[in-house]
């Protein structure tokens, strides 16, 4: 084995141009397979920040209670409404419900909120908007709201609300002005601008007002428990596993990010299937180029195969000799390619600091330990072909030539 192992390198460093394009080849093939791999994850990494980084991984909803039911004289069934106020279905027991959660194995951080709609007036001017209390310290576990702060503070204190900078532009507000924020079912409160944000997304920076639990308390007429609890998650593809344990534990509807999200998923998928039809396309470039030069250097060492079988070497040694010489190519471009792609990537942002207008590589996933043992692999089983064909060599026909 290591005299095979020795004349598979003198086959190498007898030539070493034609080595070392060969190695050069091979090591683009490796650096086109990692800079792919590195530029498909990072862009699904930035698309799932972009739209389900900033959003609950899973909703807690409370269930809006069934109306009362009253029957006429006649047998005929009627709905009881209110006609005094808008009733908001309400989670009672979030002061047990919230640790419990906060406690699984998975969980990054939970919100409990009140949300309704309502209406900013300041002046003549009137903007509708979702409200969204939330607790004072929360403001910023589901949506990165001390990330995307522009002007101000994110802090959520007692009459204090924080807006979008789209629906501040358009009641012409700025820090420290007080406006007034009515709920649908009648509730008011005169508010002080403490923050403005921007995130990019026209829904949240146009339509989006946060306060604290507190205030949504008077507005909505929720004197205890939540409308609902957002949960957030350190791997957001367990989702769906983490909602039906936190539904056995807690016996509520936890419903997770992927329902309704099926376009999403489906866009990732073949996003990810593209990427795998690239980076064969290159494995399948280092397979040919290697094999193709292999067949070449067995045709001019014919000669000298010819002495080795007739010194009494084996089929099976000549196969080795260049299969061996093969799985050499294979690594030393691997290993050179890998390199360059790693060298190549250092330059991009990580992945926390992706940003619009950016080229979104991910160094993390670049697969280089994949791509340096399936490059060997390859090459090895490139190598196959032209040894076999050096194994069948006659001797005698061979040292004739």
């Amino acid at each position: 084995m290591l005299y095979a192992l020795k004349i598979a390198t003198r086959y190498l460093t007898a030539n070493k141009a034609q080595t070392a394009l060969l190695v050069a080849g091979v090591a683009v093939g490796v650096f086109i397979f990692i800079f792919m791999s590195a530029l498909i994850g990072g862009l699904a990494e930035f698309i799932l920040s972009r739209t389900v980084g900033d959003i609950s991984h899973i909703t807690i909803a409370a269930e809006a209670d069934d109306p009362a039911l009253l029957f006429s004289p006649d047998g005929q069934v009627l709905i009881a409404t209110e006609r005094s106020r808008i009733r908001a279905a309400t989670l009672t027991d979030v002061a047990t419900w919230v640790p419990m959660i906060e406690a699984l194995p998975g969980v990054r951080a939970v919100s409990p909120q009140i949300t309704g709609a309502g209406f900013l007036t300041r002046g003549a001017q009137t903007d509708q908007v979702s409200v969204t209390g939330v607790e004072p310290g929360r403001e910023s576990v589901i949506l990165n709201l001390s990330g995307y702060m522009v002007e101000g503070d994110v802090r959520l204190g007692s009459g204090l609300v924080v807006l979008g900078r789209d629906l501040a532009d358009d009641l012409n507000l700025s820090i420290g002005q007080t406006l007034r924020l009515q709920s649908a079912n009648g509730g008011t409160a005169a508010l002080t601008l403490s923050g403005i944000f921007r995130t990019g997304n026209g829904g949240i920076d146009g339509a989006r007002a946060f306060v604290s639990l507190s205030t949504a308390r008077t507005l909505f007429a929720v004197p205890q428990g939540v409308t609902q609890i957002e949960i957030k998650l350190d791997d957001l593809n367990t989702a769906d596993a983490m909602a039906l344990r936190i539904r056995a534990l807690t016996g509520l509807d936890a419903v997770p990010w992927t329902d309704g999200a099926g376009q999403l998923r489906e866009a990732l998928n073949a996003q990810a299937q593209t990427g795998y039809f690239l980076k064969t396309f290159a494995l399948i470039t280092i397979v040919i180029g290697v094999a193709s030069a292999l067949l070449l250097s067995t045709y001019r060492r014919r000669p000298e195969i010819g002495i080795m079988r007739a010194m009494g070497a084996g089929r099976g040694f000549v196969v080795f000799v260049f299969v061996t010489q093969g799985a050499l190519i294979g690594m030393m471009g691997g290993i050179t390619g890998a390199a360059l792609g790693y060298l190549a990537l250092l330059p991009f942002p990580s992945r926390e600091a992706f940003r619009s207008g950016t080229l979104p590589m991910d160094i993390t996933q670049g697969s280089y330990g994949l791509a340096i043992t399936l490059t060997v692999i390859g090459a090895i089983l490139a190598s196959i072909l032209p040894a076999r064909a050096a194994a069948r060599v006659d001797p005698v026909t061979a040292i004739g030539q």
